[in-house]
Order: C-alpha cells, then structure tokens, then sequence
C-alpha cells in the first residue's frame, strides 16, 4: 500500500512522493527555549519521531532538522529578570530541554541549527525579499508586505481582510499595514544585536525557519511540521519569506500535530497545568508516557490525565507480557529460516497471523500514520498469539523467534521497547527493598535480604511453596504487596517471573 499523508495545505490525503528517490527531507519547529520542555513539546516531537521511524522502516534515508530558537522576546526578558546574557541564557535550556526529550525516549533530530547561528544567512534572505519587492525598510525594521504576496492564507485558508486577530506582532506605526510582519527589528537596549545593512539588530521570528529549511534542505523539500498552533501565522508567513525570496516552492506536505489538553483544558500558565517532562518522568515509565501518545492520531487532541496514563500502563504491561513469552519460548532472538511445510496446522495457522498483523499494521501505519489502529491491530495479535500458546503444548521455537522478531520491528516505530533512560536513582531504590524488607519479614523472617532481585525471588518462592500447599490466601496476598509495591508477578509454565511496572 502507497503511504498516504494529510497535507494541510490540500486539506486531503495525498500519496507521498519524495523529491528523491528513498531520501526524505524534514523539518519541524522547535523549541523556543525560554523554560523546560512540557508534555506538549513532547507530544509534538514524538509524533515527528513515529514518522521519523515509520518512513526509515519503509526504506527511506530520512534527514531531519529541528531547530532551536534562541534569541526571542520571552527568551531576553527572562535573562534580564536573572541578569544574565541571553544567549547563554537560551544555551543552558538548550541542553536541558534537549536533555529531558532524551530521556523520555525521544530520538534526536539529525541536527538543531540555531537562530544565532544562522544570522548571516537570514540577512541574505532579508536582502533577496526587499529586491523582489516583497519587503520594506522603515525605521531601522523590515516588514514583509503580506499584500504583494498573492498566495498568502494558502495554508490557512485565512483570508487578508479577517486576520487582524491572528497576527502576532504588536502593532507599530513603522508598519505599512497592520498585517505585515517584521523580518529584522532595529536594536534596543539590553537585548542581543547584530550588524546588517539596516544597522544593529536582530531577526523577527519567522525568518529563521524559512532560512534554517531552505539552507540545510533545498528547495522544495519534502516535510515540514509543527504543532497545529503554528498553522498560523508562523507557517503562513515562512512559505511567503522563502517563496518570495526564492520564487521556488517551499514544502511539499504539511503535517500539524493536534494540541495536548490536561484533563479537558487547554495548558496554559493562568490556569497552571503545565507539566514539565523532568517532573512527568519522575512519576512515570517514559515507555508509558510514550504509549499514551501513540494511543491518539497525530492530527487528534489527546486529553492528559492519570487515568489516561494508568489504561495506558496497562496496554503497555499486555504487550511486554506477549514479549516476554515469545523471548521464553524463542531459541534465541536470531531468526533461522524454516519450512513453512513443516509447522503442524496449529503452526500454519499462527504464522498466517504473525504475516497478517505485519501486513495490517503496515496498512494502518500507511494510512496517515495512523498509530491508535496499528496499536489495535497490536493487541489483537497479543490475543492470536496467547491462542496459539493455549493450543500446543510446545511452541514452535523458531515460530515464535519469526513474530518476537516482527513485534520488536513494528513495535519499534511506536518507539516500543526502549531501555528506561531516566531510572529513578538509588534514593528510590533503597525506598523500594525497605518495603520489600517488611513485605518479607511478614512470612518468613529469616529470608530478609538488603538485595532488590534477591527479595523478590524470595517472596516468589514463599509464593510458590505456599500455592503447592493449596494456601492460596498467602499467595494472593504476596502478589498484592508486590503490586502496592510496583512490581507484575506473571505466572508462566516454567515458572514465576517479574517486572517492575
């Protein structure tokens, strides 16, 4: 099936051409980096990191390139308020908002130009737009006259008359029409400046991005997104700047990835319900967290809440379950190649499932990236392969190392089984073997250990002794203080095994 994407600036599905062949160029947006990262930039990017992973699955060598905006009003008024330079300012950010992405599981971009660093190249820009009669000098600032620019509201929709309420610059006499919006702001006091032909200054916000795009990409280049707030004005006024400049296209596909709510509202400060990715993944798996994500369409509003991360949570222990069974029954995690001739019917029968889920996930995923099906279309295979397991009494060793191999493929485009790269440190685990060591010293006081591993497979032997006595009372109530604990007991045919949740 041809991948098919919803380009914003068609308003449909259309069938994904590259401008070459198995190469795609992307960019996103980034982040303004004034404070930490919140669970919307993290919405945001893992959506962009799923396309990212599906588009390599299907063969594409992808670039892509996020930048990072560095110099900004909120940016400089915040390095006032702590009397530090604001590009230092935005570089201690930088690293941190960097840093908690990474550790929420999130793939890096291939590389993060920044506003500062490209000032050269915007200026170019600038002069290219002024030349063809797009922009104007006034007193020491540029605009881009929206007017001249037949094509513009092509991505919106919005139409010239309407849009006073979209801009967002501040209104100024310079300006020739409320609508036109600034390419370079003259220097003013305690901010950052550089040269240029109309003196001292700084860019506006737009240029970057249709400079960084064009420079590092080419253009027409195949990608570009954001989150859905930045339809407009951002992603309007960057098509006007590069294609005036240019007289190219700018971007092919447009993706805008729907906006996160917090238990039904909008995050905002007034409200006070933004919460920041370093403190989400204190509480959280940063698999859960991800898993949540993939449970929404890119395009939808997903609602955040604990409720919605606990079903989420366990969705998620369901998939490691099917994981951990196919490890168990697999050889080894190499796939050998075997006759489909000489599995039994039982056999046949679950390797036409493991191709169908291959075939259909691929289709959901085909479809606009459409991650809430291929996550379905998961848990339906959980459901025919615990069939299979129910029906032989020995698994096929090589058939279940074939759909180990095919989960963990699939699985990892949704960003599945990731190792934790934000384990909580040893504060929390000296917390965990102390209620492990009171959980112990409740059947048997002699087995008390100072070791994680060691007291839980002590507790999972009392357990097991106390189900061959029929004491099933005792062994239900282990599984619970394990669970109040944080820790899954899955009783398997070879035994007992374990998982922190």
């Amino acid at each position: 099936m041809t991948l098919k994407i919803y380009n914003s600036i068609s308003r449909k599905k259309e069938g994904f051409i590259p401008v070459e062949k198995e190469k795609v160029k992307m960019y996103v947006c980034g982040m303004t980096v004034y404070s930490n990262a919140h669970i919307g930039h993290a919405r945001t990017y893992f959506a962009f990191d799923v396309i990212r992973r599906y588009l390599e699955y299907k063969g594409f060598n992808v670039t892509y390139i996020q930048n990072i905006t560095d110099v900004d009003d909120k940016i400089i008024d915040a390095a006032n308020k702590k009397g530090i330079d604001a590009l230092e300012y935005s570089k201690n950010f930088t690293e941190k908002c960097l840093g908690d992405l990474d550790k929420l599981g999130i793939r890096r971009a291939d590389s993060y130009p920044k506003a500062s660093e490209t000032i050269p190249d915007m200026i170019e820009m600038i002069k290219e737009i002024i030349k063809k009669g797009y922009g104007y000098e006034s007193g020491g600032d540029v605009y881009f006259s929206v007017e001249k620019f037949k094509d513009y509201g092509k991505l919106s929709g919005q139409k010239l008359e309407n849009l006073m309420d979209g801009v967002r610059i501040c209104s100024t006499d310079n300006k020739r029409n409320p609508f036109d919006f600034a390419l370079w702001k003259s220097a003013k006091p305690d901010e950052p400046h550089w040269d240029s032909p109309w003196g001292k200054g700084r860019p506006g916000w737009h240029i970057e991005c249709s400079t960084m795009s064009s420079k590092f990409l080419g253009l027409p280049f195949d990608i570009h997104g954001g989150g859905m707030d930045l339809r407009f004005p951002h992603h309007e006024n960057e098509i006007a700047q590069a294609e005036s400049a240019t007289g190219k296209t700018f971007a092919n596909y447009w993706i805008h990835i729907g906006l996160l709510t917090v238990d039904g509202e909008k995050m905002s400060k007034s409200i006070g319900n933004i919460i920041n990715v370093k403190d989400l993944i204190e509480k959280w798996d940063p698999e859960v967290v991800r898993f949540f994500y993939a449970q929404a369409h890119y395009r939808s509003p997903p609602d955040f809440s604990e409720k919605a991360l606990k079903n989420a949570e366990k969705g998620l222990i369901r998939i490691y379950r099917l994981k951990e069974k196919l490890e168990n029954y697999s050889e080894n995690d190499k796939i050998k190649k075997f006759d489909k001739k000489s599995l039994n019917s039982e056999g046949k029968k679950y390797y036409d499932d493991i191709e169908n889920f291959k075939l259909e996930f691929e289709k959901a995923m085909d479809d606009d990236f459409n991650t809430p099906q291929a996550v379905s279309i998961i848990f339906d295979f959980i459901n025919k392969s615990n069939s299979y397991f129910k029906k032989v009494s020995e698994p096929n060793k090589e058939l279940c190392s074939y759909s180990l191999n095919i989960l963990t493929k699939l699985g990892n485009t949704l960003t599945l089984f990731q190792p934790n790269l934000a384990k909580k440190d040893t504060k929390d685990s000296k917390e965990i073997i102390e209620k492990l060591k009171k959980v112990l010293f409740k059947y048997d006081k002699e087995k008390v250990d100072y070791s994680l591993e060691k007291s839980i497979e002590n507790l999972l032997k009392i357990r097991e002794n106390a189900r061959k006595q029929k004491d099933w009372a005792t062994a239900d109530n282990i599984r619970k203080d394990l669970d109040e604990i944080g820790f899954e007991i899955q009783d398997t045919a070879d035994g007992p095994i374990w998982r922190k949740k």
